[in-house]
């Protein structure tokens, strides 16, 4: 897409920088993203991280995709941003309850897309897992069992 990434992470990726990648601290990472995508594990570091103060932080403008955990981000605050417009965008695939409540100011927020937790379901990763399905079987059938949890 010709962006220029930067990213942040308390471990720096060799393979990620030879790619091109920069590593920013949190700070320069809001100030500069035009597009900012959370895609970590939830931790105690990254409750909440999507708030008030942080969003300050960023580009006016700014877009923010979040495939991760919903607890990362202050959905009032978020909602509170797109209606504001100074966040322009927003494409959810995780909110902090699942199913999502009827109360969530997402669901009424300016420029915001929800989806419901199924990122991941590409048809590329769905072939993987039904093709390990099957290869599963056959081995088991063959007697050579193959990813056995409890032996």
């Amino acid at each position: 897409l010709g962006m220029h990434v930067i990213a942040y992470n308390r471990s720096q990726s060799q393979a990620a920088k030879d790619l091109g990648v920069e590593f920013v601290d949190l700070d320069g990472l809001f100030a500069r993203s035009d597009v900012l995508a959370l895609q970590m594990p939830l931790a105690d570091f990254n409750v909440g991280i999507i708030n008030k103060a942080n969003i300050a932080k960023m580009k006016d403008g700014v877009i923010i995709l979040n495939n991760s955990r919903g607890q990362m981000v202050v959905e009032q605050d978020l909602a509170d941003a797109l209606n504001s417009g100074k966040v322009a965008f927003a494409g959810l695939d995780v909110v902090s309850t699942e199913p999502i409540r009827a109360d969530n100011p997402l669901l009424t927020a300016k420029n915001c897309i929800i989806t419901p937790h199924m990122s991941w379901g590409s048809q590329g990763s769905r072939q993987r897992i039904m093709d390990c399905t099957v290869n599963n079987i056959r081995a088991f059938l063959n007697g050579t069992p193959e990813n056995v949890v409890n032996p």
